[in-house]
């Protein structure tokens, strides 16, 4: 029996969880874009699962005011990105806390799994990344 170093597991699902963050999922036909680029990593033209997406649609808030209504759209689409995690049985929760400071919008992800561990981490200064995409 293998030994899973506790290390390595939590940057397993640090980097899946970032991943699924950062990467740009394909808009929906009702996304309100400000062009007609919709997007999106190009294996999910071929899911092996039907509507099965990776990424999220954070990206989606690169020309966005920073308000109250994109903080809400980026815990929206954070939890939509994270969904896949609860979907597969991976985890039991994922909480998302995004908090807006003048020009920075920062969140911070919770992750409970099965076994009663957890994962915290924070993407910070979320906006800038967001408008390096």
């Amino acid at each position: 029996m293998a030994i899973i170093n506790e290390d390595v597991t939590e940057s397993v699902w640090r980097r899946a969880a970032v991943v699924s963050l950062l990467t740009w999922r394909r808009a929906g036909a009702d996304d309100a874009l400000d062009d007609g680029e919709r997007y999106g990593w190009w294996g999910d033209s071929f899911p092996t699962l039907t509507n099965d997406q990776i990424g999220s649609r954070l990206w989606q808030l690169r020309r966005r005011t920073l308000d109250a209504n994109t903080v809400r759209d980026a815990t929206t689409f954070a939890r939509e990105a994270l969904q896949w995690m609860l979907d597969d049985g991976r985890v039991v929760s994922v909480d998302i806390a995004t908090t807006r400071s003048v020009d920075r919008l920062d969140m911070r992800v919770s992750l409970k799994f099965r076994d009663g561990a957890s994962l915290d981490f924070s993407i910070d200064n979320l906006w800038q990344v967001i408008h390096a995409l």
